[in-house]
């Protein structure tokens, strides 16, 4: 009865208010269509692990293991430079371990999946499998002079080997309960000279019985926070090089007196060369070649320079070459970017040669709008740095540069976070390139661009993941190295240069992995785990944290996702309301209170991955949900779209409304609709809160649909005015030939039974 009495006056309404204009149009172009590949901006060769070794045709070449997807195994013709081989290594996605056999066999351990492969003349390469299903990492291979290879593993620190004979694996077992990493590898008369993990330890393994004996620790060296990175026998002597990066001392054992007997400082690694012919060895020492002899200690240079601070070989042997002033054997090798380095004793002469090797995509690992306004990508592993025109999409630049964690304009530079050691950096984009670590300018260029500014190597941080401006200070949160917990929160200040603060713990046991500011105060997003995965967390949960600037304290901390063990997205929406992200939750919290106003659940998965921004333009928010779909959610009424599904990592809203992301080394770019609705109600009809009026949701001249139009979700204070409203909205779309009369009855309708 009531919705009868109300029906003469809901026609008069709509008779009053037809002469209100509304123009004609069509329906906006669907969402996938708004989104573009922008190619691969990050492209370059990382080689690391490495052999000199016969190759195809019978000659010495060098082979390396280039990273990619898939990762290459590459035979370099020392001559010339040329790779005449690229060979595949399914499912590998780099490798820290190649070597060659007696039998003319060369072998790649791989990570990401733990496989070994073979590589013949005869055969080819050839997948072996995993050798322990356990493991994800193979780290170092050696054989002996059986042929018998023996390889070190990750995350449970074991040792294998593999008989080509007989085509079986053995597994040793693990090295030490106290150790995660069998890092490095060298086998000499039946024994295995194994390095590990913090605190560094050095085993010896009978290749027979499996018996295990541990070396004593270097005379005067603290292990604690050391990592045996590269172990080398050459005749009689044991080479191991301790520290936490590169470079560091190269510790020299006699195998026959068993005793540390020598110490290089600043050996770059990661490989030595056979001797000689008067025993003595090569070595990279602070920038130079050198050689040494282990009958005296003496050290000798070369002359030949090695600049940059990854300056250290990629495998390095002895070959002819068959070149004017290379006569006889010439020492050999390559370095991470493809660069091959020639010696040759007996002139002295020496060359740099760039190789044919091919670069391969690296993907992107952080994503920011520029001072200058263009999308930065910083990548993993290769590192890289690429500049994208936000206009053309174009990649307009590239430089050589480390692997980056994060990355953030402010204040007219890009800060950029860098691993290992939790380095900071600054860069001008009004500047030209040069990075002497990386990648120096052509030109003579006075300054460093990026500029250095600090680094946590001190607190054992080596992920700078979280970065985020605070007026005239930057705030970084940082990750911990292996066999540590608990990140740190550094405060910079941009205009004096100076490091305010830095304090460890702020969240016991936690990384900080989000941050973000808000009127005086750093909002934290952290993690359980270390920036190793293989250590250990001790707490239950992730937390967010509220730190004051000017107090230099924390506030409060609180758990908005119990459960979740990181939230890795942390942003402020247009009413100051703070968003975070964790696994398959996105949040609200009211910063005053510290209570959860709003909850979205979208599965119960615990993923760290996660990306959450709020977009000015358009008053959404943006994110990357547990790595699985880039969505969009209307922060005021919770509606979720998602723009796509499958596999992303990164995310950046641009100052103009549009959206970048990645999918491993691939960028996207979401263009943000132009006009008042860039998201139109994809609803099929027009539903009045929780009345379907069952008038089809068509759309109308600029680009707005019906239930775009009808407001009825804002604060109406008495159902009168709501009705009214769309009264007024239904006119109009008559009067525009986009609903009928009759609709528009039932649109009034569907406004009175709305719950209100």
């Amino acid at each position: 009865m009531r919705v009868r009495w109300l029906a003469a006056p809901v026609t008069a309404a709509l008779a009053a208010t037809v002469l209100v204009a509304a123009g004609v149009g069509t329906a906006s172009a669907s969402e996938g269509e708004r989104i573009s590949s922008l190619g691969v901006p990050l492209q370059d060769v990382l080689l690391i692990g490495g052999t000199v070794a016969p190759g195809p045709a019978g000659e010495p070449v060098l082979w390396s293991a280039s990273s990619g997807a898939p990762a290459h195994l590459n035979a370099v013709d020392p001559a010339t430079g040329e790779a005449i081989a690229r060979l595949d290594l399914p499912g590998a996605s780099g490798s820290w371990a190649v070597d060659s056999a007696p039998d003319g066999s060369v072998y790649v351990g791989s990570y990401g999946d733990a496989k070994l492969f073979r590589w013949t003349a005869a055969e080819g390469v050839v997948d072996l499998g995993k050798p322990i299903a356990s493991e994800s990492f193979v780290w170092d291979v050696t054989a002996d002079e059986r042929s018998i290879l023996y390889g070190g593993t990750s995350p449970n620190g074991k040792l294998f080997s593999y008989d080509r004979g007989t085509g079986q694996f053995r597994d040793y077992g693990r090295l030490s309960p106290d150790h995660t990493y069998v890092r490095s590898l060298a086998v000499d008369q039946g024994k295995i000279y194994a390095g590990t993990n913090p605190p560094a330890k050095m085993f010896e393994v009978d290749t027979a019985t499996g018996a295990k004996r541990q070396l004593p620790d270097p005379p005067g060296r603290d292990v604690t926070a050391d990592w045996v990175y590269d172990v080398d026998i050459v005749g009689d002597h044991l080479y191991a090089r301790f520290g936490t990066a590169f470079p560091g001392p190269l510790y020299v054992y006699d195998l026959r007196s068993g005793q540390w007997v020598d110490r290089i400082d600043n050996a770059h690694g990661l490989e030595m060369p056979p001797a000689d012919d008067d025993g003595r060895v090569y070595l990279i020492r602070s920038g130079e070649l050198i050689r040494y002899d282990p009958a005296d200690g003496s050290e000798t240079g070369t002359g030949v320079p090695f600049t940059g601070r990854v300056a250290n070989t990629r495998g390095i042997g002895w070959a002819e070459l068959d070149l004017p002033d290379y006569p006889g054997r010439s020492l050999v090798g390559l370095l991470w970017r493809g660069m091959m380095f020639r010696y040759n004793p007996t002139t002295g002469a020496h060359s740099f040669v760039q190789t044919t090797v091919q670069g391969e995509p690296i993907d992107i690992t952080a994503l920011a709008e520029g001072p200058d306004g263009r999308v930065y990508a910083g990548g993993f592993l290769n590192g890289g740095f690429a500049a994208v025109d936000p206009d053309t999409g174009r990649t307009e630049e590239f430089h050589t540069f480390s692997q980056s964690e994060g990355m953030l304009g402010h204040g007219g530079r890009l800060y950029v976070g860098a691993y290992p050691d939790a380095r900071i950096y600054s860069y001008d984009p009004a500047k030209p390139w040069n990075s002497e670590e990386y990648s120096p300018s052509p030109e003579p260029v006075p300054d460093q661009n990026p500029l250095r500014l600090f680094d946590l190597k001190a607190e054992q941080q080596i992920r700078p993941r979280a970065l985020t401006g605070a007026g005239d200070l930057l705030a970084v949160g940082t990750m911990p190295d292996l066999g540590q917990l608990g990140g740190v929160l550094a405060i910079w200040d941009t205009t004096t240069g100076t490091l305010v603060s830095k304090t460890r713990h702020v969240v016991v046991d936690q990384s900080i992995v989000a941050l973000t500011y808000k009127d005086g105060v750093v909002y934290g997003g952290t993690s359980i785990y270390s920036g190793q995965s293989a250590t250990p967390p001790t707490q239950p949960e992730a937390k967010v944290f509220a730190w004051s600037v000017a107090e230099g304290r924390k506030l409060w901390e609180m758990v908005p996702a119990p459960g979740k063990p990181a939230i890795p997205a942390l942003t402020f929406d247009g009413e100051g309301r703070l968003w975070g992200t964790a696994g398959g939750e996105v949040f609200a919290i009211d910063t005053a209170t510290r209570q959860v106003t709003a909850r979205h659940t979208y599965g119960g998965s615990t993923s760290g991955v996660g990306q959450l921004a709020y977009n000015t333009v358009d008053k959404m928010l943006y994110g990357v949900l547990a790595g699985s779909e880039v969505y969009r959610l209307d922060p005021a009424t919770g509606q979720k779209h998602v723009l796509r599904a499958g596999s992303a990592s990164h995310l950046a809203v641009h100052g103009n409304g549009d959206v970048y992301f990645s999918s491993g080394s691939e960028l996207f770019r979401y263009d943000l609709p132009a006009g008042p609705c860039p998201h139109p109600d994809p609803s099929a009809t027009v539903t009045i809160r929780d009345v379907d009026s069952k008038v089809p949701n068509r759309a109308t001249a600029n680009g707005c649909t019906i239930d775009d139009l009808v407001k009825d979700e804002a604060a109406w204070p008495h159902r009168g005015m709501l009705t009214a409203h769309v009264a007024v909205v239904a006119a109009r779309l008559v009067r525009d030939g986009v609903i009928t009369w009759a609709e528009a009855g039932r649109l009034v309708h569907a406004a009175i039974r709305a719950e209100f």
